[in-house]
């Protein structure tokens, strides 16, 4: 957290602490008590839907089963706290993996339907294992003890805070570290994370494992603050408003899932009484317009956007002042309210503020740029022993097919890359280049044919272990990650430099601290190789289109490739811009690498390939040096024929 971060959420924590001393009403202090632990689940239920863009709608079933696990050891076993919580949370990670192993092979509707069921599954075992969870009857449970003394309320809720606090902690180191820019990629374009080294399958798995632990602890804690659990309490309802409460609250924001789990608790609570339902609505109408007012002045949104959303809250409270009674209308009010915060406010009540204010979240790492070494050095990579064996053959492909049902977009091509040089891959559109690059990187499994990369076999592996053993790449359509800043970006691609786990995200142990600063200095290292180093902290979706092509080049460096694709790279951009490509090109070349070019700017292609491979409907048709390829007639009547660059 940035310092400001700290001051405010010190600030928070020391409210809450001092809540029942001022508190007389066990009642408040039980629903504060809830809303921390709900944030709790919140944290972890914000890693799965806000970073890794899932949506799951099983997590009251994770509640459940955290809250269970609590219940039976406690009433079967009789277990005391300090082993009930751990086990609890080992239990629902467990779950969480058993969730996530076949639900995350679908995607989209299906996902939500599979966690659905899952939920739904749950509450009925709970409900028929009567052997263990007592059914209907439910468990009864007393408030834990601590160092041999049963809590009183106000001890537990002390309890609560210092786990939520434990929880903000962790959660937010795991979010700002490999992992957290690990999950944050898969949202931003999962083909480009596997091309990366970040296997889209395992990070996502990672994701609900981690999730579903916190869903545990929070079940743990909501069975002794209730005293009583049952089968009922994890139902569809609930699991809805965990969703919309990180979807209200604000994605990706801590303080967005502590704001809507107070949301989820407290507003139902207000729709009961009329008075407090009145002022409600009154507040929310003078924000909304204030909040209008000054996006409109600093051209955040148009009166045109604003007009709906501040009509219609206050057209909320004049209606508040309408009703006399409020029970028949309560249900459609709440429900009116959350449509209006999920469609007018995508990015939460705490990104609404935000945007209004200025303010961005502080990019991780960011703090680190201080003091490292930005010298070219940052850039050799570990494919230094390739000026040694310049000349021999590093990539081979024969007898490449690549059919998709009767169309065949690549027939029998064969391909042989030189170690050390840049090899260009021509032809006219719909030739088959792309589809040769995606059959190189794991993307498309080819129909037939072979390839092997310094010896070993392509073909069967995953893309993210084709990345990881030396093949990296850019993409036709520039796939950055957008939300993440240029430096994160470059970050994603040094994954593979972490050997630091969870424990050590954690605690920030030495061999964390080391790795994670050693990698923003290579970030910014290579930044400055491309020229971006200035850009480090800009949102990568904000860059000019050539700076993003640069930046993935950069980001496609960070894993240390013996061989480099780039698709397109001149694609749009201007000529400045494509004298600046060249020169790149050509120190990466000077560095080691191996490059294969796939361009349509003919003087690129002329200017910086040693050998150049001509494709058209798949097929070579021609190869050799770039001169002798430009001169063969199968080129020229491919290119006249097909369209021009």
């Amino acid at each position: 957290m940035n310092r400001n971060s700290l001051l405010g959420a010190g600030i928070g924590l020391a409210v809450l602490a001092a809540a029942p001393l001022f508190l007389d009403n066990p009642y408040y202090i039980h629903m504060i008590g809830t809303i921390m632990i709900y944030a709790i689940l919140l944290f972890g239920l914000d890693i799965v839907v806000g970073y890794t863009g899932q949506v799951s709608l099983g997590h009251a079933g994770l509640f459940g089963v955290g809250s269970y696990t609590a219940g039976v050891l406690f009433f079967k076993l009789g277990a005391p706290l300090w082993v009930i919580i751990p086990a609890s949370i080992g239990v629902t990670a467990g779950f969480g993996a058993l969730l996530a192993l076949p639900a995350l092979r679908v995607t989209g509707p299906y996902l939500a339907m599979v966690t659905l069921a899952f939920g739904t599954i749950i509450q009925i075992l709970i409900n028929e294992m009567t052997f263990l969870t007592e059914g209907p009857l439910g468990l009864k449970i007393p408030k834990p003890s601590l160092f041999g003394e049963k809590l009183s309320e106000h001890g537990f809720y002390w309890l609560v805070l210092v786990l939520m606090a434990l929880s903000l902690v962790v959660v937010d180191r795991i979010l700002r570290s490999q992992l957290g820019r690990a999950f944050e990629a898969l949202r931003g374009s999962p083909v480009a994370s596997d091309c990366m080294g970040v296997s889209v399958y395992r990070y996502k798995v990672y994701a609900f494992v981690i999730s579903a632990g916190f869903a545990g602890l929070a079940g743990c804690l909501y069975a002794y603050s209730e005293q009583y659990i049952s089968p009922n309490t994890y139902n569809f309802e609930l699991t809805v408003l965990f969703l919309l409460a990180v979807i209200m609250g604000g994605r990706k924001t801590r303080s967005g899932a502590l704001l809507g789990a107070a949301i989820i608790v407290i507003l139902p609570k207000l729709l009961d009484d009329l008075e407090l339902f009145r002022i409600v609505a009154t507040t929310l109408a003078v924000l909304m317009a204030v909040g209008g007012a000054i996006g409109i002045a600093k051209k955040i949104t148009t009166p045109k956007a604003m007009a709906i959303p501040v009509v219609g809250t206050i057209a909320l409270a004049g209606f508040s002042f309408w009703l006399q009674s409020i029970t028949d209308w309560r249900l459609s009010i709440f429900g009116l309210m959350i449509l209006f915060v999920v469609y007018y406010l995508q990015d939460g009540i705490v990104g609404f503020v935000r945007s209004l204010f200025g303010r961005k979240a502080s990019a991780s790492g960011s703090g680190a740029l201080a003091g490292v070494d930005l010298g070219k050095d940052a850039v050799v990579v570990a494919a230094n022993a390739a000026h040694s064996a310049a000349g021999s053959d590093l990539l081979v492909a024969q007898g490449v097919l690549m059919q998709f049902g009767g169309l065949k977009a690549i027939n029998q091509v064969d391909l042989r890359v030189k170690r050390g040089t840049i090899h260009g891959l021509i032809g006219p559109n719909g030739s088959g280049k792309s589809t040769m690059m995606n059959v190189l990187t794991g993307i498309y499994v080819p129909t037939a044919g072979s390839i092997e990369f310094a010896g070993r076999a392509v073909v069967g592996r995953t893309s993210s272990d084709i990345a990881l053993s030396g093949i990296a790449r850019t993409f036709q359509n520039v796939q950055l990650f957008g939300e993440m800043t240029a430096l994160q970006n470059i970050q994603v691609g040094l994954h593979h430099t972490f050997d630091s786990n969870i424990l050590d995200v954690a605690l920030h142990t030495p061999r964390y601290r080391r790795e994670d600063s050693a990698a923003v200095a290579r970030g910014m290292g290579l930044l400055h190789f491309v020229g971006l180093g200035d850009l480090a902290t800009e949102e990568a979706r904000n860059l000019p289109y050539g700076k993003q092509r640069l930046l993935e080049i950069a980001r496609a460096l960070a894993l240390d490739p013996q061989l480099l694709l780039l698709d397109e790279p001149a694609a749009g951009l201007t000529a400045p811009d494509i004298k600046e490509l060249v020169a790149i090109i050509h120190k990466i070349r000077d560095h080691g690498i191996t490059v294969i070019l796939i361009e349509h700017h003919m003087d690129v292609v002329m200017s910086v390939c040693d050998a150049v491979s001509v494709l058209d409907f798949g097929q070579k048709i021609a190869e050799g040096k770039p001169a002798e390829v430009q001169a063969d007639e199968k080129v020229i009547e491919a290119y006249l024929g097909g369209t021009a660059a």
